[in-house]
């Protein structure tokens, strides 16, 4: 059991990206041969592209802030010593957390009104809470991925240790 969440913690957010990222690739695929091969397109398909991809992006910021991977200007950053560094990382990653604990409470009402009054998707007729729950899901993503950020920056700031400052782009 412990290797199993030790591979969701490492690979979780890879495999749900994959799985989302190849939903859009095979339904668009899917619908372009339709449309012009067969002169056919589904209602369902730009629906399930486009909800797909919703996801995909708010995964994706989980996975961001997991590798420290988000845009930053960090120039000023380079210049200070170890503890410095983990301390503007924790300040980053703490006002971060408020912004997504707002954010997470926020997107939880439009899925309690989408429940109430029963608003259903127009091509899967399928309820839009399930979609709009994206937004809370990614939140809480994020939300857990800043604890362990938290916790791995104030080790360093501890210990003296290097800071992680995420995977470069560009070297």
């Amino acid at each position: 059991m412990k290797a199993l969440l030790k591979n969701i913690d490492e690979n979780g957010e890879r495999w749900l990206l994959l799985f989302f990222y190849s939903t859009i690739v095979m339904t668009i695929a899917m619908e372009v041969i339709r449309r012009f091969v067969f002169s056919y397109s589904s209602i369902w398909g730009e629906e399930v592209a486009r909800y797909a991809f919703i996801y995909l992006a708010w995964i994706g910021a989980s996975a961001a802030v997991k590798e420290r991977a988000h845009i930053r200007i960090d120039v000023l950053i380079h210049y200070l010593p170890q503890r410095g560094k983990a301390v503007m990382y924790l300040f980053g990653d703490l006002l971060t957390m408020v912004v997504a604990l707002f954010a997470f409470y926020w997107s939880l009402h439009p899925i309690e009104v989408s429940l109430k009054f029963g608003s259903v998707t127009h091509g899967l007729g399928i309820s839009q809470a399930w979609f709009m729950a994206a937004v809370p899901l990614g939140f809480s993503l994020m939300l857990f991925r800043l604890v362990q950020s938290i916790i791995r920056d104030t080790r360093s700031l501890i210990h003296g240790t290097p800071v992680f400052e995420g995977n470069k782009l560009f070297d």
